[in-house]
């Protein structure tokens, strides 16, 4: 589990078929092989630590999903280390299992924040609304606004200096994950509605039954 505050920004020093090495001093100052670091939103295990650089494996299903076997040597990527029982909350409950790929539409300055637009497929926009949470490539934001097509976030200066999220350029894409407990609402509303309609449907074909 993650918060989508993100520690460190670190740097591809390697990007082969399953695998990638991480350049991350900071992040890996407490941390052992088997811990799970959040890489761009994607909860990734560490297999290998060595002067200041870590290893992770990814699956088919990681690139399916994800925008890692995208990135290249000297790319930088969001680190985040698993939260701990005792951490502060600061963000939202990010799991860091990578829903689907958005895309970055423009950006724009506002005051000292840059108004940041993304498009965004269908069913994960279901699951989205204006004042929630999102987490952009393990970023945990705020919706300001949203559209049939995609949504928006807001910067502020921190943010703009320690993730990369400014380092993206129009069609590039961004990992998203929706707020949990939305889709367990949604799940559920659809499961008890799909029951009521087998119910009355069921009530419909008894003989000599009716519908109420």
């Amino acid at each position: 589990m993650f918060t989508g505050i993100i520690e460190e920004v670190g740097g591809i020093t390697e990007a082969a078929e399953g695998l990638l090495r991480i350049s991350a001093p900071m992040i890996l100052e407490d941390a052992n092989l088997g811990d799970s670091i959040a890489i761009n939103g994607v909860d990734l295990t560490v297999t290998h630590i060595e002067s200041g650089q870590f290893l992770a494996n990814l699956m088919p299903e990681t690139y399916r999903r994800s925008n890692l076997g995208e990135l290249k040597v000297g790319d930088r990527v969001n680190l985040e280390r698993s939260v701990r029982p005792m951490d502060r909350l600061s963000g939202h409950l990010v799991r860091g299992v990578v829903e689907g790929r958005g895309a970055l539409r423009d950006t724009r300055p506002e005051s000292d924040a840059i108004v940041v637009t993304y498009d965004a497929p269908s069913d994960l926009l279901r699951h989205m609304i204006v004042k929630g949470p999102v987490c952009i490539d393990g970023v945990s934001l705020t919706i300001i606004d949203k559209d049939d097509a995609g949504f928006a976030v807001s910067l502020v200066q921190y943010t703009q200096e320690h993730t990369n999220l400014l380092d993206k350029q129009p069609g590039d894409a961004v990992n998203l994950e929706t707020d949990i407990l939305a889709r367990y609402v949604d799940e559920l509303l659809e499961t008890k509605i799909e029951q009521l309609l087998d119910e009355r449907l069921g009530a419909r074909q008894t003989p000599g039954g009716e519908a109420q």
